[in-house]
């Protein structure tokens, strides 16, 4: 068509109609996509400085996963950690009910007075060999429980008393009693164990393999805190910030590494054998409190870098946003005065191709 010449007004307005258009593509193109730079050639230099913020966005968005997954994980190894508490403090409750148990079984025997005779006392506590009191006529009922309350071999173990003129022997201990008598002292009998505190000494053991088990299962996704297994957490895309995560000692959480020994029944025997129980399972709640802290000081650590990470996230596609995206009102208004001026750039047309509608009028 360029062998067409037309005058330069029509020329000149039709290139302002051309132009008017252009614009209004561009101006409909950046409402419906809503940006105002959609390539490269719209603006380089903001749109690889947007691509590059919207990376690093989403890179930090893959992490947020492995954020919470650690937080989940650490949340199971707190539930768990709660729970092996619990069952050291029920342990606790069972040692010291065995404790203040004095429900100790006794028998009492006749005594004869100006007889001699002997009295053995084997089992129980005291052991298979038998301890002998010997008794002369001379020795009044509060003579022999006197001897034998002061054997050393029997201290602790059995107790003698004046029951009413009869010599009552008391069983100190979780198990049966063997008491043999001649002469003065009536026969002897078995005098069975305290069977408060043995029962009390297997609700012991069970609790604690309860407490091995509740660890057992304080895992979430494969990893369990509990067991000793170790939880890696990484906080920025390029690996430099990362947190390990792992109980003390990397040791798992077991009656075994709390020193939280099955205990035989005859530690309930002695008040100073449940002492001692008592005193190792005090240790063991020391480490628990401790080990519970740590695990929630890192707890609160990954919960913070998980908060900053969703808002640097924003900061970051808001960075973006501002290089690229359109202002809609602002669009708007510019595809409306563009619209106007179309209108306009028309009628001017119109006018001038009246020019040459008069030199064609003349001609006819």
């Amino acid at each position: 068509m360029s062998d067409i010449t037309i005058s330069r007004g029509v020329r000149s307005n039709l290139l302002a109609l051309q132009n008017i258009a252009s614009s209004r593509e561009t101006i409909q193109g950046r409402l419906a996509s809503g940006k105002k730079v959609n390539s490269a050639l719209d603006n380089p230099t903001n749109f690889f400085t947007a691509a590059s913020l919207n990376s690093r966005s989403n890179d930090l968005g893959a992490l947020l996963d492995g954020m919470s997954n650690g937080i989940k994980t650490l949340e199971a190894a707190d539930n768990g950690l709660k729970s092996v508490t619990k069952t050291v403090e029920s342990l606790q409750s069972a040692i010291r009910q065995a404790r203040q148990d004095k429900s100790w079984k006794g028998d009492s025997y006749s005594f004869t007075a100006g007889a001699a005779g002997t009295v053995s006392i084997s089992n129980g506590s005291v052991g298979s060999t038998a301890v002998n009191i010997s008794v002369t006529s001379t020795d009044t009922i509060d003579d022999v429980v006197k001897n034998i309350n002061n054997n050393s071999s029997l201290t602790g173990k059995v107790r003698a008393s004046n029951d009413n003129g009869k010599l009552r022997i008391e069983n100190l201990s979780t198990s049966d009693l063997t008491v043999t008598n001649s002469g003065s002292v009536g026969t002897g009998s078995t005098v069975g164990g305290n069977t408060v505190r043995a029962d009390l000494i297997t609700q012991f053991n069970d609790l604690r393999q309860q407490l091995d088990r509740t660890a057992e299962d304080a895992s979430f996704n494969g990893i369990n805190l509990l067991r000793g297994d170790k939880l890696s957490i990484t906080f920025n895309e390029t690996g430099s910030s990362s947190l390990t995560i792992q109980s003390k000692g990397a040791k798992a959480i077991n009656a075994t590494n709390l020193g939280i020994d099955a205990q035989a029944t005859s530690v309930a025997d002695s008040d100073s054998g449940l002492d001692a129980v008592l005193g190792k399972l005090s240790t063991a709640l020391n480490s628990l409190r401790s080990q519970s802290s740590a695990f929630g000081a890192n707890l609160s650590m990954v919960q913070n870098r998980q908060d900053f990470t969703k808002s640097m996230m924003n900061t970051l596609k808001g960075g973006a946003d501002n290089l690229t995206l359109a202002d809609q009102n602002e669009e708007g208004a510019n595809l409306l005065a563009l619209n106007t001026r179309a209108q306009l750039a028309t009628s001017a047309l119109s006018f001038a191709s009246q020019g040459d509608q008069q030199v064609l009028q003349f001609l006819r």
